[in-house]
């Protein structure tokens, strides 16, 4: 049966995880990343879905999809109707640059590069319906907790994954009962997994971003109850 869900956020280090949580023994991922069947491929039924992971390995069996995040409140509700028990996991990454990585990923998409691109279209890209849904993560969070109990989902730091991976995944860890199998010496822990091509932010781009996103990272802050103001900087 499926185990836990891997809800987002988009380019904020899921990716990643997958990799990791994927070299755990007791950890097994038979739909592969990203089935997507929770926002796009309900029409193919739950029992699908749930057959899927019906996989008698006696490991833990998961679902990370990075589009769950901002599910609608009724299919969040569907989803815990089939699914009660499941643990869930977020990261959270500064909304500024997970809305650069995430434009600079449709670059790519487009077949373009970064610096053939307008600031107008990344922009335009910036103000897209699910650029800023995805980048809601107060939103996302209040419409899963209101579903799932607290001690249900674990929310994690982008920068803990970056700075310190071994911390991040001992949570997980703990948080889906597994034994912490990582050490310091694994290879790969601290090696980006699926990143875009590495360039900053436009100085063009960065007032119209504080302006998206200013206000909902302090709001945020307030509702996680931690110290955000390095993503305002």
């Amino acid at each position: 049966m499926l185990n836990f869900l891997g809800i987002g956020a988009q380019k904020a280090g899921t990716t990643w995880l997958h990799d990791k949580l994927s070299q755990h023994p007791a950890v097994s991922f038979p739909g592969g990343k990203e089935v997507h069947f929770w926002d796009a491929r309900r029409s193919l039924g739950t029992d699908w879905y749930s057959a899927l992971f019906a996989v008698p390995d006696g490991r833990l069996h998961g679902d990370i999809t990075p589009a769950y995040g901002f599910l609608k409140l009724e299919v969040i509700r569907d989803v815990f109707a089939a699914y009660p028990n499941a643990r869930l996991i977020y990261i959270v990454r500064n909304p500024i640059e997970r809305a650069w990585s995430s434009a600079k990923m449709a670059v790519t998409r487009a077949e373009m590069l970064v610096s053939e691109a307008s600031d107008h279209w990344f922009i335009d890209h910036f103000r897209s319906a699910g650029s800023l849904a995805r980048g809601d993560y107060e939103a996302c969070l209040k419409n899963w907790h209101a579903v799932y109990p607290k001690e249900s989902l674990l929310v994690l730091r982008f920068e803990e994954l970056v700075e310190r991976p071994l911390r991040l995944l001992e949570k997980c860890c703990r948080h889906l009962g597994l034994e912490n199998i990582y050490a310091s010496g694994e290879n790969g822990l601290y090696d980006p997994v699926f990143a875009c091509e590495p360039t900053n932010v436009r100085q063009t781009l960065l007032p119209v971003l504080h302006d998206l996103y200013d206000d909902k990272i302090r709001a945020l802050a307030l509702y996680l109850r931690e110290d955000l103001s390095a993503w305002l900087k």
